[in-house]
Parts: structure tokens; sequence; C-alpha cells
């Protein structure tokens, strides 16, 4: 389930990347590196504060190959996905709650502390689209005033809770992704957000 889940992850992002950099009307191969750096930004700094090195995309080249079939799937089938906004953030969005999952059970498998293990799961979900965001010339969502972050927060805290009551393991992986998405959809269709911080 966990090694799915982190497939799943790395496609959603690796099209999240991909649509990103259509829509800034890049070449093939920057829309290739988007892809790329969208989706294994998070999981390299992870690697990188835990001391897994060398980090995991450089020991298993499964990821390249996940990665380039779906950024190639993507700019085939672009005339479907026409909507690029919708469809990027649907995408990005599937990528925060899978990726957020990864983090968590990395965090859990060298038994770090219940809050690290959140901030880990936050880092590997939201740090791609950062470099994303910055490498297209956006300022990063996760700076912005929507709720981002907070989904993947949240949904730590829902995935240690669910492991206090024992249940099945699929159960708490899915039951997390779930919130994570729920809480980043209903944000953004209810305009849910924290305030800016301003200059008076």
């Amino acid at each position: 389930m966990f090694n799915i889940l982190d497939i799943l992850g790395t496609v959603a992002f690796a099209v999240s990347g991909t649509l990103a950099a259509i829509e800034k009307k890049l070449d093939f191969f920057g829309v290739l590196t988007i892809a790329l750096v969208t989706s294994i930004g998070g999981g390299t700094l992870r690697d990188l504060l835990i001391g897994n090195t060398p980090v995991s995309w450089l020991q298993n080249l499964n990821s390249f190959y996940i990665i380039m079939g779906s950024s190639i799937f993507a700019i085939i089938f672009r005339a479907r996905l026409s909507i690029f906004r919708t469809s990027l953030f649907l995408f990005d969005t599937i990528g925060i709650g899978l990726f957020t999952l990864v983090g968590l059970e990395k965090g859990v498998n060298i038994n770090l502390h219940p809050l690290i293990c959140i901030s880990l799961g936050t880092v590997t979900a939201c740090f791609g689209g950062v470099l994303r965001d910055i490498l297209c010339n956006e300022i990063p969502v996760i700076f912005r005033k929507e709720i981002y972050a907070t989904a993947c927060i949240a949904g730590g805290f829902v995935f240690f809770g669910l492991r206090y009551l024992n249940l099945p393991e699929d159960i708490i992986y899915l039951a997390t992704a779930a919130s994570i998405i729920t809480i980043r959809i209903l944000a953004v269709l209810k305009k849910w957000s924290f305030p800016p911080i301003e200059m008076k």
C-alpha cells in the first residue's frame, strides 16, 4: 500500500508540474524538468533532513521512468486537459494528500516524534510545489493565504489519531489522504483562507 501511494503521488505531481510548465509555454526540456522537480523536490529535502543518503531517487531509477512517462502522457493528452487551472489544482491536491502520507511513514519508520513526522509529511508534500512555482515565476501557493500546508498538517493529526485507535493501516492511509484532499478542496470552494499580514 505504501509503495502504491508513493507511485500515485509521483504521478500526480509529475502531471501537476507538466501542466504548470505547459501553461508557461516552456519547451519539452523545460516541461520535463519542472515535472521532475515537482515530483522529487519534497522527497529530496525530506531524505536530506533525516540523513537518508544517497536520496531515494538516486538509488531507484523507477521514479525517473514514472515521472517521464507521466509527463509525456500529460503532454500528449494536454488538449483533453484544456482547463489547465482546474487540472493543475486537482492533480496538485491529490499529490499533497499522497505525499504527506509518504513523509509521515518515513518518520514513523525511524521512530521520530509525531510532530516531527507531521513536519516531514508537510515538507514532502509541499516543497516540490514550492520549487515548481518558483521556477515558473509564481509566488508559491504555500506562502499565499490559501489553505495548503495547513491541510497537510491537519492530515498528520488525523493520521496519528487513527493510529492511536489501532485501526487497520489501509484505513488510516485512506482516511488521512481523504482528509487532506477534502480540506484542500473545501478551502478553495468555500474560499477559506488566513488573512495576509499587511503593513499598517
